[in-house]
């Protein structure tokens, strides 16, 4: 699956001019005639076939690139390092293997 990414204000330009209520066709139709770029069309394409009434519920159903992504992929790794669910692979947990020699010497042993 190709990550489709593109910026809120590409997608409020795109749509610059779509009358609403506006269904799946109506807006890929106007992001064209807009000159919304690649990653802009085809995230618009992408939308689930639905009606539309307003520029933030295309927005809504758009897979953006926003600062908010940095955090939400910073609080996931915080949730795998924190898990103890069983069941659950470990292998997806941010956090470095424990090495049983230097937990038991310490990591300050001379070589």
């Amino acid at each position: 699956m190709a990550t489709r990414t593109t910026t809120p204000d590409a997608v409020h330009a795109a749509l610059d001019g779509v009358t609403f209520p506006a269904g799946k066709q109506e807006l890929a139709a106007g992001a064209e005639r807009n000159g919304a770029d690649a990653a802009t069309l085809e995230a618009v394409r992408a939308v689930p076939a639905e009606e539309y009434t307003s520029a933030a519920d295309v927005l809504a159903a758009v897979d953006t690139a926003d600062e908010t992504r940095e955090e939400t992929e910073q609080l996931r790794a915080q949730r795998r390092s924190e898990h103890t669910r069983p069941g659950l692979s470990e292998a997806t947990k941010d956090v470095d293997p424990v090495n049983p020699i230097a937990e038991e010497l310490g990591t300050n042993r001379k070589r």
